[in-house]
């Protein structure tokens, strides 16, 4: 196996699939505007594409074995260049669902297989988890670029215009440059076959008998409330900017990109931090100060004055300081999957992988439905206030999943 070009095409995977995923945010807010639909309307896109992810990884993460990695991520990629094409030729906020829909499907299938190919490509823990933070931080240089993207194609001047769809044409195209570059890539699977389960009746016994090991109930738990965070921050954020901070569209959708890159800069530093401090002590400090950064900012998004802004040279603080926060939660949710995955033999990563999927998408829906309703019925700073009781669970599931660890 060239392993280098196995994370050449993981890395392309991971980058097109973190602009589609990630433009949730984006798309909510153009959806009000174009399609005039209401904030709690809008939250169901995050519901598509979660629940889309959910039930594929249900369905498939306990014999993608049998499937393969690498023509679970062929098929994902051929499913997304089509529906990409879709957008633009139908432009209805419909076809928007079926995206995410869509979407949310194949990255069940990329994310599975990713994290699969990278128990057969390593050699130890060390490895392991300096890998997966290099992976999660070119995830989120995915994100901070789909911000600039998709903000290419927004019209300012005439908000309600629904050119913006254009961009999916671009998103096509990568698409299916990333399906070429991986059909050409080798991959070695062997490994992963085991002759004794044969049926997907035992495939499916065996990821529910890991599902009820205590350790890794926790462990999704924990994964659980960390996506319920990052998402509804994040899927958030641009409406945020625009209905709080009254920044324009275009500008509202490239400020959020400060999230993506404080993020990928935190998982970055993370993997330097994680090889000299234990990594429980780290997570429960960065939580910690993430709690503290959300009591820091969100006053500052008061009494703002009746200053039209207009460019990044005279917009608000809060909308500079509040995504910083992404430098501080960013180490978390690669750590917590770092661990759990390192400590299982490679036939299980796949299971494993679907779990930390499953539950990461089920968060990620309630994180956003939540933080929607709030954003409607009681403003946009309460709604993220509510990060505060969340990120106080997440420390006691931080807590016992190290003492299970250990174990």
């Amino acid at each position: 196996m060239n392993n280098h070009k196995i994370k050449l095409s993981i890395f392309i995977n991971y980058f097109l699939f973190a602009i589609l995923l990630n433009s949730v945010g984006t798309v909510i807010l153009q959806v009000q505007t174009s399609y005039g639909i209401t904030a709690s309307s809008a939250a169901i896109l995050e519901a598509f594409k979660d629940l889309s992810i959910a039930l594929i990884s249900f369905l498939v993460a306990s014999y993608i074995t049998r499937i393969g990695y690498k023509n679970s991520m062929l098929l994902a990629l051929i499913i997304v260049a089509i529906t990409c094409l879709g957008m633009p030729l139908v432009n209805q906020f419909w076809m928007t669902k079926l995206l995410f829909g869509a979407v949310g499907a194949s990255f069940a299938l990329i994310k599975v297989s990713v994290y699969g190919t990278i128990g057969l490509i390593v050699k130890d823990q060390k490895e392991h988890i300096s890998l997966m933070n290099f992976i999660e931080s070119f995830f989120m240089v995915g994100i901070l670029t789909g911000y600039f993207i998709f903000g290419a194609f927004i019209d300012d001047a005439n908000p309600q215009s629904g050119n913006w769809v254009n961009v999916y044409y671009l998103l096509a195209g990568l698409a299916v440059i990333a399906f070429l570059i991986l059909s050409t890539t080798q991959i070695d699977e062997s490994s992963i076959k085991n002759p004794t389960e044969k049926t997907a009746l035992g495939d499916f016994e065996a990821m529910f008998r890991l599902a009820i090991v205590p350790v890794v109930l926790v462990f999704v738990a924990s994964a659980f409330i960390y996506v319920l965070i990052e998402q509804s921050i994040m899927s958030w954020l641009p409406t945020f900017n625009n209905k709080v901070l009254h920044l324009p569209n275009t500008l509202s959708v490239q400020m959020a990109s400060i999230l993506a890159a404080s993020t990928a800069l935190g998982r970055f530093l993370a993997g330097i931090v994680l090889k000299k401090i234990k990594w429980v002590t780290v997570l429960i400090i960065c939580v910690l100060l993430a709690g503290g950064m959300v009591l820091l900012a969100l006053p500052l998004a008061q009494n703002l004055g009746n200053e039209a802004i207009t460019g990044w040279n005279n917009a608000p603080l809060v909308a500079f300081i509040f995504p910083m926060i992404g430098l501080v939660i960013a180490p978390i949710y690669p750590a917590i999957n770092s661990v759990i995955l390192s400590s299982l033999p490679t036939r299980q990563h796949g299971m494993m992988s679907g779990l930390i999927v499953i539950f990461s998408a089920l968060g990620g829906t309630t994180g956003s439905l939540i933080t929607g309703y709030i954003f409607e019925h009681y403003g946009g700073q309460n709604a993220f206030y509510f990060s505060l009781i969340p990120m106080t669970i997440l420390i006691v599931c931080l807590v016992f999943f190290n003492k299970l660890a250990k174990k």
